[in-house]
């Protein structure tokens, strides 16, 4: 899943965005409110993590210039700002969800997990498709009830898939879903990794689609 983070605070920043790519998550990051609104009306963006105290455009305006401007992107509000006014004014500005500074890392995974299932339309944590099964918390996957092992990237690239399953899926569309803006971004390295995938998993899971992309399932 492809999060941003708009966060001003380098140290936070830096703190947060390395406990979520450990847990598996493309990260992006902003630190004011104008890269964060310009990064935010990306398509390849999954969810946005925001603060609300950001120098430049402030929080709450570059959520409710995202809204205005018709992205629905989910979006968690990240503050130091804990009263009830600075939530609902959060939430009445087209938050989806609302944690205070401090926190612990495992909750806001827990939370941006929760806004993924949601979006998904999915009550579970498990993503599942015939033989094969992929916990969203854990990462643990399961093939004919054994566990398999797969790289970080394979494991995002499974999610993508099994989170999209029978939907045609563009080259493109899987490269910026899996990088960051300055990660490694050729499309050769799909294919390898697609190869790597279906060896493990079962090369008729994943089909290509000449001229178009791929397809899982």
């Amino acid at each position: 899943m492809h999060v941003l983070l708009v966060e001003d605070d380098d140290e936070l920043g830096t703190r947060i965005g390395r406990g979520l790519t450990q847990a598996g998550f493309v990260v992006e990051r902003a630190a004011n409110g104008d890269d964060g609104l310009e990064l935010g009306l990306q398509p390849q963006i999954d969810i946005i993590v925001l603060d609300l105290g950001l120098p430049g455009m402030p929080g709450l305006e570059v959520l409710r210039q995202l809204r205005a401007r018709g992205v629905t992107t989910p979006v968690l509000v990240l503050t130091a700002r804990g009263t009830w006014v600075d939530k609902v004014s959060g939430l009445n500005e087209g938050a989806d969800d609302y944690l205070t500074k401090p926190f612990h890392l495992p909750e806001l995974i827990a939370r941006l997990n929760a806004l993924r299932r949601r979006s998904w339309g999915r009550a579970s944590n498990l993503l599942e498709f015939q033989d094969l099964s992929v916990n969203l918390a854990t990462g643990e996957v399961l093939l004919a009830n054994a566990p398999l092992e797969l790289t970080a990237l394979e494991l995002r690239m499974l999610k993508y898939f099994m989170s999209r399953v029978r939907h045609v899926i563009s080259q493109n569309e899987l490269v910026e879903h899996l990088y960051s803006v300055d990660g490694m971004r050729e499309s050769n390295t799909i294919e390898v990794y697609i190869s790597r995938l279906r060896r493990k998993i079962g090369a008729d899971k994943i089909k290509t689609l000449r001229g178009l992309g791929y397809r899982f399932g």
